[in-house]
């Protein structure tokens, strides 16, 4: 079940996407805390704005260095347990929604993940309790200011500025999370290609570390760490990260510079 977020031009609404992503059957409420009833009310998804399919009223947590390959790239070792941050729920934005790159830095990245929505409050959950947790899934872009993160220590302000946390297109409910292919195009060029098969902390291993430190609410969103490939990109340049069973977030990125 493809779960979207849209509005019309009036207020944000939920609606179920077709399989083949072009149609959508409106339903009432949010479906994080009713039951999903269709009002029979159907539209085309060329037809409205998609927005980030959830805002979590809570956090996001960010997992960095889980693939193995992209911890090497920037000369680092593998952790020996999740390495987790967080980031401001003000840094979410949706699908076709400008990434404004910040004045104070001159090296913005992309990071093409995999991102679980979670589903129900959890705390100090087992693995095998976790993987009932989980709402869904959609596509995310950790984007991360460089040349910031390295000189700060720690990561709040170059993965937390306002647009940094694209989110979309949908929430996808039944899929496989050890077997997606997480690809990243800048400019139309692939410069992402993994798999989740090489995640050195599997999902539910994740939201078990995670709820032992932080309870977890629903529409908490958990990024999973972004495959080896990362890079900069330039003003003007628009971003893909596409997962196998889920679909495509695109992002435009722009620059704002202070006077």
């Amino acid at each position: 079940m493809r779960i979207a977020r849209y509005t019309t031009g009036d207020d944000p609404t939920y609606g179920l996407v077709d399989g083949a992503g072009e149609k959508i059957a409106q339903i009432s409420g949010d479906p994080l805390y009713t039951k999903i009833e269709l009002t029979g009310v159907t539209t085309t998804v060329d037809e409205v704005r998609l927005l980030a399919p959830v805002i979590p009223r809570s956090k996001i947590i960010g997992i960095g260095r889980n693939y193995a390959e992209h911890a090497a790239e920037l000369g680092n070792e593998v952790p020996k347990q999740p390495l987790m941050f967080l980031i401001p729920n003000t840094a979410v934005v949706g699908p076709g929604d400008p990434v404004v790159m910040p004045p104070q830095s001159q090296r913005v990245d992309y990071e093409g993940e995999l991102a679980v929505v979670i589903g129900r409050l959890c705390k100090d959950v087992s693995p095998d309790e976790a993987r009932t947790a989980i709402f869904g899934y959609t596509c995310a872009n950790d984007v991360t200011a460089r040349d910031l993160q390295k000189p700060d220590g720690q990561w709040a302000r170059a993965k937390g500025f306002d647009t940094f946390c694209p989110l979309g297109p949908w929430i996808e409910t039944d899929l496989d999370p050890a077997a997606q292919r997480v690809r990243t195009r800048v400019a139309g060029e692939t410069v992402q290609d993994g798999t989740t098969a090489d995640l050195i902390f599997d999902i539910p291993t994740l939201i078990s570390y995670a709820s032992h430190a932080f309870t977890l609410l629903p529409g908490d969103v958990i990024l999973t760490g972004t495959p080896e490939g990362v890079g900069p990109v330039e003003p003007g340049q628009r971003v893909e990260v596409e997962v196998s069973d889920i679909g495509v977030l695109d992002n435009i990125f722009v620059r704002h510079d202070e006077d």
